[in-house]
């Protein structure tokens, strides 16, 4: 038999290397490079950032129900950097919006290869964990 190493580690990193990364540039993005223009930082910062916290724990944890449902939810963020980075005539904000295309790429597809070889390496199908 060969020992072959699983992936899986990888895969947890990559994935929470674009979360962490997709959280820090939307949170600068709203802080530092585009904030609100009505003084509603707090407000916009909330309604941006917590559909991604909603996902924290179980991303931390490994659950691959949370892996599999947040691939998901992270297409919500990689249609507004589609549409920032095709409608802003700001090359900064462009800038901005292809990462944040990036991040949410480099995680959905982390996300799904996590949940794909977590269960094949635990033998089972994806069902919520308790």
């Amino acid at each position: 038999m060969t020992n072959k190493k699983s992936p899986v580690s990888a895969l947890y990193y990559t994935a929470l290397g674009g979360y962490f990364g997709l959280l820090a540039l939307l949170a600068s993005w709203i802080l530092y490079f585009q904030p609100p223009t009505n003084g509603q930082t707090s407000l916009t910062l909330l309604v941006v950032l917590s559909p991604l916290m909603f996902a924290l724990r179980g991303l931390l944890h490994g659950k691959r129900y949370t892996y599999a449902w947040s691939s998901m939810l992270i297409l919500l963020y990689f249609m507004h950097g589609v549409v920032e980075a095709w409608a802003n005539e700001n090359p900064t904000l462009q800038i901005l919006a292809l990462i944040e295309v990036a991040c949410s790429v480099v995680f959905f597809l982390a996300a799904i290869f996590y949940v794909k070889y977590k269960s094949r390496e635990l033998g089972q199908k994806l069902e919520p964990e308790d």
